[in-house]
């Protein structure tokens, strides 16, 4: 894996992060709709707990959202030259030591149908699934749940998120 360090996002990387999710090959075809105009602006970073994962040259290789009110993870993108290896997985793992020391029980992730076999790999268990939402989402996404192992959590477990913006 290359070198990289994982770091709070800022508004400055707004643009980048948007670059990001518009560029990534995994919403092309029947999927692109979900994405189609969608932009990661300065308030959303302000307002939740973006995290980027840079390599040694700044250049981001993927970030994450993490709500805490409900706990959802909202956004999870990786690009697509650095998929497999092992960004993604350090990503969620970020995520879930975050929301842990938030208090926070569970995370909930709407999963993009194609990467919900990454989250079980990571520890995901699924919880449901949730039907469209026309006119952008045409198709059923799953609905799984991270534990975080948190003790002493705040009973939030994420259930009633927005779902409509999620992976």
């Amino acid at each position: 894996m290359q070198s990289m360090t994982i770091r709070r996002a800022v508004a400055q990387d707004a643009e980048g992060l948007t670059a990001l999710v518009q560029g990534s090959g995994a919403y092309q075809g029947q999927y692109a709709a979900i994405i189609t105009g969608y932009r990661v602006t300065a308030d959303y970073i302000d307002r939740h707990e973006v995290f980027t994962a840079v390599d040694a040259t700044g250049r981001i290789l993927g970030f994450y959202a993490l709500v805490t009110e409900p706990a959802e993870l909202d956004l999870a993108f990786v690009s697509d030259d650095a998929q497999g290896t092992g960004v993604g997985r350090l990503l969620v793992e970020h995520m879930i030591g975050r929301a842990r020391r938030a208090g926070l029980a569970h995370v909930r992730v709407v999963s993009h149908p194609p990467a919900e076999q990454f989250y079980r790999r990571l520890g995901a268990e699924p919880v449901g699934t949730v039907p469209p939402a026309p006119p952008k989402v045409n198709w059923a996404r799953p609905e799984l749940r991270f534990a975080t192992g948190a003790t002493g959590a705040t009973g939030a477990t994420g259930d009633g998120g927005r779902g409509d913006e999620g992976c």
